[in-house]
């Protein structure tokens, strides 16, 4: 056991939000307050924005129903951001904080590039000689976070979708006369988890049930195969339901489909409109009705069509983190492992920040079937056991009741941050 350091922790969460993040911070502030060597709990309002700003609030002063409480409220409950720190004035800026408010443990939630963020942190405050121990909590649905089994926030945003296309499916199968292409376009910038997860909408029973074609930025995408496969569909189908990945690209790697917002802090394009592309395409090309929706920040906002499997697995990663730093671990991110038995298992590790900042893990090209549209049992074999369990949202007046922070503010002791 490594020596305990006397200090602060601070928490902060980053990127897009998941209907299950607020769980991996109520893990984190319920297994601080079991060590003494943590004298106070402070959360970072808005990501390392926050940080820079010197917007620290006290944890530990929140009530324990709103700890609670998190574990069913979606969002990011202490504000997120996609600051990228590149100045060498910015990183200073970070260590400052740290010292004027005594942090030795800081825990961020993020994905990729939050990871690459708390490991540039971290070996900056070694370069100069700060204890400090970092821990970075996985974040992201979309499920491309390497060295990890899966991610917190996969297995909810899927089982949302799944649930979303068979209800789609419901009233699409009243309306269509073999006329009828229904398109959802769903997340996934880079990777396919998250449209390959429309296939658990299938019935075991009914292997011709919606979702009938899946997209994947994995599988290059051909206008001329694309209407094939849903003049096929409609031939023995009154409706076809298309699922499409934001990243599709063509065969020459080029997203098919762009945001003329550009990008983001990070150079990521802004994604969206591969659902309408698609939908001209049927509809110019084959004459038929085509409809098209965006699922956007729903599918991960949907706490009240969560998985059970996926909140405890997220506070699990919470308490993990904490107990990493107790134990001397630093320069480390939380991972998911399962289990080699037939049940499924699941417990934490821990692998290096440096490994996980910036990679990408794609799904499998074996787990999709060689038509291209559709997943295999090895998708299914290991994307259902992820979504069991329903998150029990308590209501108020017909609707969720959901939390929030008090945020009671940390004074300030440092001059205002000047951003260059």
């Amino acid at each position: 056991m490594s020596q305990e350091l006397e200090g602060n922790c601070l928490v902060a969460q980053s990127g897009g939000p998941t209907s299950v993040i607020n769980a991996s911070l109520a893990g984190v502030v319920t297994e601080a307050l079991n060590h003494e060597c943590i004298e106070e709990i402070y959360g970072g309002l808005n990501g390392v924005l926050g940080i820079l700003n010197e917007q620290l609030v006290d944890l530990a002063a929140e009530s324990q129903q709103n700890i609670r409480g998190l574990r069913y409220t979606p969002g990011a409950a202490l504000g997120t951001c996609r600051y990228k720190l590149r100045k060498q004035s910015d990183f200073d800026r970070v260590l400052e904080v740290f010292e004027a408010h005594n942090i030795r443990y800081f825990f961020y939630a993020g994905g990729n590039d939050s990871q690459d963020t708390a490991d540039k942190i971290s070996k900056l405050a070694q370069e100069r000689g700060y204890e400090l121990r970092v821990i970075g909590i996985p974040k992201t649905i979309d499920n491309d976070l390497v060295t990890t089994d899966h991610t917190p926030g996969y297995g909810s945003v899927i089982k949302y979708i799944a649930t979303t296309v068979k209800e789609i499916a419901c009233d699409n199968a009243a309306m269509g006369q073999h006329d009828l292409v229904q398109i959802i376009e769903v997340m996934g910038r880079s990777a396919g988890w998250i449209a390959a997860g429309a296939a658990l909408a299938k019935r075991r029973d009914d292997p011709n049930a919606a979702p009938h074609l899946i997209y994947l930025p994995e599988v290059a995408f051909s206008p001329e195969k694309y209407l094939a496969d849903v003049q096929r569909v409609l031939q023995k189908e009154k409706y076809c339901v298309v699922v499409v990945g934001e990243g599709l690209v063509d065969g020459d790697g080029n997203y098919v489909s762009t945001d003329s917002a550009g990008a983001d802090a990070f150079g990521h394009s802004q994604l969206g409109g591969a659902g309408e592309y698609l939908r001209g395409l049927a509809e110019e090309s084959l004459g038929v009705k085509a409809r098209s929706i965006k699922l956007g920040m729903a599918q991960r906002a949907a706490v009240h069509c969560s998985s059970q499997a996926d909140n405890d697995e997220a506070f699990m990663a919470g308490q993990a983190a904490v107990k990493a730093a107790m134990a001397g671990e630093t320069d480390k991110m939380v991972t998911l492992l399962r289990g080699d038995t037939d049940s499924y298992t699941c417990e934490t590790g821990l692998a290096p920040l440096a490994e996980i900042a910036n990679g990408v893990k794609k799904l499998p090209e074996t787990w999709i079937n060689e038509d291209g549209v559709s997943m295999n049992y090895n998708f299914y074999k290991y994307a259902l056991p992820l979504i069991q369990g329903e998150v029990q949202v308590p209501y108020d007046n017909g609707v969720p009741a959901l939390i929030q922070l008090k945020k009671d503010k940390i004074e300030r002791k440092l001059a205002p941050h000047v951003f260059e």
